[in-house]
């Protein structure tokens, strides 16, 4: 019995140490945290120029909109050629995208996270279509169109750009685009090689 009455009375003694310890650290907590914030902010987004956080959000619908489209084309293009370039933009957007959300993030920039309204109506057409219709289309959107505009808007983004991450950012976009748009209009000069077999 007294055994017993020791040991409540060491875990009651143990538990109020603790509340007073975590009432302490809870206590000098908020100043570290509202540090830790003011740092971050001033750090990071507070930095930000309304350029450099529209080329974020910019480079992000752009891999967001090519991502959507070649996840379609995965699906329904005829060409092994068109499956090819959806494929090859799956993995280059997939991995742009990730590094834009990296920077983002250490930003304090909220990106969008799915294809605009004009991409969401071209995946619609996109779903309506098939075979080599499908596969024109796909590439003079997707394909030719977006990476035209894509290009333009990062060479216009790039003179508003101040931050170094963003910089860095957009310089490494740029020839995997230019890229992109080369391989796309090749392959849109010679739309029907699957139809001719």
């Amino acid at each position: 019995m007294q055994n017993r009455k020791t040991l409540k009375g060491l875990l009651v003694v143990s538990a109020i140490a603790a509340i007073f310890t975590t009432a302490g650290v809870q206590a000098q907590k908020p100043t570290s945290d509202a540090q830790n914030i003011n740092t971050a902010q001033t750090g990071s987004s507070a930095q930000l120029s309304a350029g450099d956080e529209k080329a974020l959000k910019d480079m992000a619908q752009a891999n967001i909109n090519e991502i959507a489209a070649a996840r379609i084309a995965l699906n329904k293009a005829q060409s092994s050629e068109v499956k090819a370039f959806a494929q090859k933009m799956v993995a280059d957007h997939g991995a742009a995208l990730s590094k834009v959300q990296t920077v983002a993030q250490q930003k304090g920039v909220a990106l969008p996270t799915e294809p605009d309204a004009m991409h969401k109506a071209m995946a619609t057409k996109l779903e309506e279509q098939s075979g080599d219709a499908f596969d024109k289309l796909y590439m003079e959107n997707a394909g030719t169109k977006d990476h035209q505009m894509v290009l333009s808007k990062l060479q216009s983004d790039a003179s508003n750009i101040k931050d170094a991450d963003v910089k860095a950012l957009a310089d490494a976009h740029t020839p995997v685009v230019e890229q992109h748009l080369k391989a796309a209009q090749q392959l849109s000069m010679h739309p029907d090689k699957s139809a001719d077999k």
